[in-house]
């Protein structure tokens, strides 16, 4: 409060300073000029006597001049003191004014029109608080809203992941499980929900993975085994139960999934390496066995190769640094999970690209256990394996396995 009066203080100060000089110069004027002209009548005044006292001859010249000259050094000492004077009577009430007009018209525009209470920091602090209160009973108005929405349309799966979601995040982990479970009922396949669910349910029941929470784990890998959270959360799971090198076949997979520069990457990595020590195996650095598992093709012909290209119209929409996921699936099963899978950039693009069975996601699924596939490149802007609207995307006609020369045009926008 000290400071912000001060401030105020000096700013009405500034405003004086331009308002006094002028009323005080136009007071110094007025006055200087009534004195002036009064003494000037006088001296035309007694001028005219002494012209005619001259002309009767009562004064001869000489003393007519030293007369004149005495009366001209009068009006000039008359006029130098008029300037030198005090301000009159109402020039002194217009600065008296102003002195007390300023300041309070400042204050008071203040009072009406700014923020007093931010003069009090105990009020401040109070109105701080009760924003946040505000804050807090609008998320659970907003929760309570969608929880009566839902009574209404029961079956928005959306909505209940939606519900399950607020829940988490305030912290009813119980009734946050319980809404992800009614919307994995009814969307059973949705491999993103059920990873949640599963998160959620773990949280539930103290951090333990084991029991439903892993069940419902494998079950997201099933609809979906390249999504990064399921996988995460399965290498957490085998870990918990000390299956280490189930948890390194996990995250492994996952590491092919993930931008080379996340930092969500080199936590994936310290945690291959600590399942690695627990195992016992010497650590050999997760980014280097994943770079040679990427870039060796394995023995026999189960590989498929070729190149992918982006459509030139297409070209504006995209940043080199969006993500390019290159993809084999049983052509027998094209809704299936990839049986093969690789991560660029498009600055990589074109890319001539092999795959084979090292490249697969699950250790049960590879290039070798079909003879047909169909193989295809998308880019994600969000970096996500999984296919969304907007994604750019492009497919080969069904090839058999060992095929090269695939030729991939990424030309068509996810719907």
């Amino acid at each position: 409060m000290t400071t912000f009066l001060i401030i105020a203080v000096l700013l009405i100060a500034i405003a004086l300073l331009f308002i006094l000089p002028t009323l005080l110069g136009r007071s110094r004027r007025d006055g200087s000029s009534s004195r002036s002209e009064a003494n000037l009548s006088i001296y035309r005044d007694q001028l005219r006597e002494l012209d005619a006292d001259l002309a009767a001859g009562t004064l001869n010249q000489e003393q007519y001049q030293e007369a004149r000259n005495e009366l001209e050094g009068r009006l000039l000492e008359d006029s130098s003191a008029s300037e030198e004077e005090a301000t009159p009577s109402s020039g002194r009430w217009m600065i008296i004014a102003a002195l007390i007009t300023v300041p309070a018209l400042t204050i008071s525009l203040y009072w009406l029109l700014g923020k007093p209470e931010g003069l009090k920091p105990h009020l401040q602090t109070a109105e701080v608080g009760q924003s946040q209160g505000a804050t807090q009973a609008q998320i659970e108005a907003m929760v309570s809203g969608l929880e009566q929405k839902l009574k209404a349309q029961p079956n928005d799966a959306k909505g209940w992941a939606m519900l399950g979601n607020s829940y988490g995040v305030l912290g009813r982990f119980n009734a946050s499980a319980a809404a992800y479970g009614r919307a994995a009922a009814l969307a059973p396949d949705n491999a993103q929900l059920l990873a949640d669910y599963a998160d959620v349910l773990a949280m539930a029941q103290g951090k333990n993975f084991q029991g439903e929470p892993e069940a419902i784990i494998q079950q997201a890998l099933k609809a979906d085994p390249a999504n990064i959270k399921a996988l995460a959360l399965a290498g957490s799971a085998a870990f918990q139960r000390k299956d280490y090198n189930a948890a390194i076949n996990y995250w492994q997979n996952l590491v092919k999934l993930l931008p080379a520069d996340s930092d969500f990457l080199r936590s994936v990595n310290g945690s291959i390496t600590q399942a690695q020590k627990l195992a016992g195996l010497t650590p050999a650095g997760a980014e280097a066995a994943t770079s040679q598992v990427q870039n060796q093709p394995a023995s026999g012909n189960a590989t498929v190769s070729g190149t992918v290209n982006l459509d030139p119209g297409f070209r504006a929409r995209v940043a080199d640094t969006d993500t390019v996921f290159v993809f084999a699936r049983d052509a027998a099963v094209l809704h299936g999970p990839p049986l093969a899978t690789l991560r660029k950039t498009v600055k990589d693009l074109p890319l001539t690209f092999t795959m084979d069975d090292s490249m697969a996601i699950m250790p049960n699924m590879k290039l070798s256990s079909a003879s047909r596939v169909v193989v295809g490149a998308r880019i994600s802007k969000a970096g996500n394996a999984t296919t969304r609207p907007g994604d750019l995307e492009g497919l080969s006609q069904p090839v058999k396995i060992g095929a090269s020369g695939i030729a991939i045009k990424i030309d068509t926008e996810v719907k």
